[in-house]
């Protein structure tokens, strides 16, 4: 099985100003392409040659991990991400407001490990088997599926996600990325 790119719902200068063109042909384009041609390049002859992506980042080790969980991680950001936001659905407000109090709270404790993530990784909106919500911070590739749970949203805080706009200014690109979160694609995966 050979993976591919996945497509964008929209435009690489569509996020902008909060995320540019030139940071999304650098992290979209590169970056994880970049994962996307290891991956290929490293199952062939091994038991992940013809898994699917999440299959293998469920099972495999070091390298092919690494590639797997990166190419699936990058995928699921850029598909959680829309220039068009509109209003968060009412069933994601009720889910937010009963496991963390309020939608507000949740926003707030999602930063916070944002910004409290130290070195690079992901913070990630999960669910568990109850259909609890919960925040968990990853790092490197490390990915929820790999301890049973299920990802709803995710932030990813390597610097190759917001350097070319925002330098080392983390907190400046959260912030920017509250307004470009796809409110319905989350919601759609309760």
């Amino acid at each position: 099985m050979t993976h591919v790119m996945p497509q964008l719902a929209y435009g690489l200068d569509a996020l902008s100003p909060y995320m540019s063109k030139e940071t999304l042909e650098f992290h979209y384009g590169k970056h994880l392409q970049t994962y996307v041609d290891n991956l290929n390049k490293l199952i062939p002859g091994t038991p992940y040659e013809d898994m699917p992506l999440e299959e293998i980042l469920k099972k495999a080790e070091g390298g092919i991990f690494n590639n797997a969980a990166q190419a699936w991680n990058h995928t699921f950001f850029f598909q959680s991400l829309t220039p068009g936001q509109s209003d968060m659905p009412a069933k994601l407000v009720e889910a937010l407001t009963e496991s963390f109090g309020s939608v507000d709270t949740f926003k707030e404790l999602f930063t916070k490990a944002a910004l409290g993530l130290f070195g690079s990784g992901w913070v990630w909106l999960v669910m568990d088997k109850e259909h609890k919500l919960s925040i968990v911070q990853e790092s490197n590739a490390g990915n929820p599926l790999t301890k049973g749970l299920t990802p709803m949203m995710v932030i990813d805080v390597w610097e190759h996600a917001y350097y070319i706009d925002y330098r080392n200014r983390r907190a400046a690109y959260i912030e920017a990325f509250w307004k470009v979160v796809d409110w319905n694609v989350v919601a759609g995966r309760i």
